[in-house]
């Protein structure tokens, strides 16, 4: 046996582990977001985010140490969702339509606007956060210099949502 078979044989558990673990950590944010998403963030225990998610509770807690921890998980990667997701888009019209889309209909976004108004606040006003760094260079690459009024636009939009239209008309009157 040569020494690549030797190494390609030792590193493919791992590659597998790597996967069953990246599974199952998506899994514990996606239960976490649905349970936010119908009851808020306060009324979600770990214990439910377990059974959501399908897992024990001893998984969750070897992916997650508390409850702050699963949420500044899925928080930052939901801010990575958002940012690509505008990204992709062709034109800086249609990168903030999306971004504002993706905010606007969120539904867990939906429920913490019902149930959990500080904590939203406290997600959109900490600026010292290093998400924020995040949003800006990637709304500095769609707007050309001038993400200041488009994080107060985007910030409106967790409060309060729009449509699609709106969104569109907004974004077209930011960008020109």
């Amino acid at each position: 046996m040569s020494l690549t078979n030797n190494l390609e044989g030792s590193i493919a558990p791992y590659q597998r582990q790597m996967t069953s673990y990246r599974r199952t950590q998506s899994a514990i944010l996606e239960g976490a977001k649905s349970m936010i998403a119908k009851q808020g963030l306060h009324k979600t225990s770990m214990i439910e985010i377990a059974d959501e998610a399908e897992v024990s509770r001893a998984t969750l807690y070897n992916h997650f140490r508390d409850k702050e921890s699963v949420m500044r998980a899925l928080l930052e990667g939901e801010v990575e969702r958002i940012i690509s997701a505008g990204l992709s888009e062709a034109s800086p019209i249609d990168a903030l339509s999306r971004i504002s889309l993706e905010i606007s209909g969120d539904s867990a976004l939906a429920t913490l606007r019902a149930t959990d108004q500080t904590v939203l606040t406290q997600l959109v006003t900490n600026d010292e956060d290093p998400l924020w760094a995040q949003v800006i260079i990637a709304l500095r690459k769609i707007t050309s210099g001038n993400e200041e009024l488009v994080i107060r636009w985007l910030i409106g939009q967790f409060f309060s949502p729009i449509e699609a239209n709106e969104s569109r008309k907004q974004s077209s009157s930011l960008i020109l």
